[in-house]
């Protein structure tokens, strides 16, 4: 949902306004609130968090995120999974995890809704990737397809069971295919 305030608000702004849940983001100027999450959505998302961190966590190579607001490049997203490399997570004073990430993140995993535009989805995507972000998912659960984005050549679809899908270099121990992927809304 696309919400127009009565003057236009800066980024700045935007940020100073309380959460909504579901999350708010900021593009382009406008504040667009995400759809809520429904079964196959955040089954995917949270097998995803469970099966990237369980890989890359334990070795402090990188650690994924639920709906972790992230600002950058004059924008402020919020996606489904954003994983950052364990030197990129921002930190405290005293070493924690920092609330504000004002950067994106390594590797973005969206997931569609059926109510969500594929088309703002697929420029968030893009957006990160001029900003850093490796590699881009766009699942959608319907299609049982992922379209996968690149910083250097075109997206490309995965559509079969058995295809592996592509991870960043840094998750390169992460066996994971359309099927398996795809399988958790059956279990």
């Amino acid at each position: 949902m696309v919400q127009s305030p009565s003057k236009a608000l800066t980024l700045q702004e935007f940020l100073e306004l309380p959460e909504t849940k579901p999350a708010s983001e900021y593009i382009n100027g406008e504040i667009i609130q995400k759809p809520m999450p429904q079964g196959q959505h955040s089954t995917i998302q949270g097998e995803l968090i469970i099966a990237i961190n369980a890989i890359t966590k334990p070795s402090k190579v990188a650690r994924a995120f639920p709906e972790l607001r992230c600002t950058f490049a004059g924008r402020s997203i919020v996606p489904d999974v954003a994983v950052f490399l364990w030197n990129r997570i921002p930190r405290n004073e005293n070493g924690g995890i920092a609330n504000l990430f004002a950067l994106a993140p390594d590797w973005m995993i969206e997931i569609l809704s059926p109510d969500q535009s594929q088309t703002k989805v697929t420029a968030k995507l893009l957006h990160s990737l001029k900003h850093e972000t490796q590699l881009g998912w766009l699942i959608d659960p319907a299609e049982q397809a992922v379209l996968v984005y690149f910083p250097d050549k075109p997206p490309e679809l995965f559509d079969k069971p058995e295809q592996a899908l592509p991870v960043p270099s840094f998750a390169s121990e992460l066996q994971l295919t359309v099927g398996t992927l795809f399988g958790w809304l059956l279990e």
